[in-house]
């Protein structure tokens, strides 16, 4: 794992998580894989729209089992940026823009289902991030962040980030499963179903009717 930075700040945590080596790790990414997939079907989505999308994994999955809708991917980061558009190359009906949380606006960025998966706990201000996914008025939200304290605990147990107590570098904000629900309760999302891939929390939710 390599750590990406730009103009100072931590903007992802490089690893090809299709070529892992260590069959533990393989067998981690599979279970958040597995609640993601299984969850985009529940979803049956019309347009999409993850934000955060990074090097464009889920987007991956996302265009091979819905071709024919409207995809689109913001990130904060141009290098990592160029990475997804590297991998999934130009696509009909895909759109990559470099754009961050806060810049987020109805309705260019409005989707039917609105994925933004490990992007919380980077990012300054999380409530302030939380209210601009809610405005764009998704039908649906498929939401995860590390799992705390297992993620800490599982880091330091293959002896990383030590000095930091196995925080990663870049993890500004942390959840627990049940914290992590009742925030996005607090924030306006209703749970349509929860699971816990380890070391992950995964909801779908939707936005409660104001």
């Amino acid at each position: 794992m390599s750590i990406r930075r730009e103009n100072g700040t931590v903007v992802g945590n490089v690893e090809d998580k299709s070529n892992l080596n260590n069959p533990i790790s393989r067998a981690l990414v599979s279970g958040f894989d597995e609640s993601f997939l299984r969850y985009l079907k529940i979803a049956q989505p019309k347009s999409v729209h993850e934000v955060g999308c990074g090097e464009g994994r889920m987007l991956a999955f996302v265009l091979e089992r819905y071709p024919r809708i409207a995809v689109r991917g913001t990130d904060l980061s141009s290098d990592t940026l160029q990475i997804a558009k590297d991998a999934l190359g130009d696509q009909d009906g895909l759109t990559l823009v470099q754009k961050p949380v806060e810049a987020l606006a109805e309705p260019e960025d409005h989707a039917d289902l609105i994925i933004c998966c490990e992007v919380l706990e980077h990012v300054p201000d999380p409530q302030a991030a939380l209210s601009k996914l809610r405005q764009l008025n998704a039908r649906l939200y498929l939401l995860s962040v590390p799992r705390e304290p297992i993620w800490r605990l599982l880091n330091m147990a293959r002896f990383k980030y030590w000095a930091a107590l196995g925080n990663t570098p870049g993890h500004l904000n942390h959840w627990s499963s049940k914290g992590f629900q009742k925030w996005l309760e607090a924030g306006g999302f209703e749970r349509v179903a929860c699971s816990r891939p380890l070391p992950w929390t995964m909801v779908l939710c939707r936005p409660i009717a104001s």
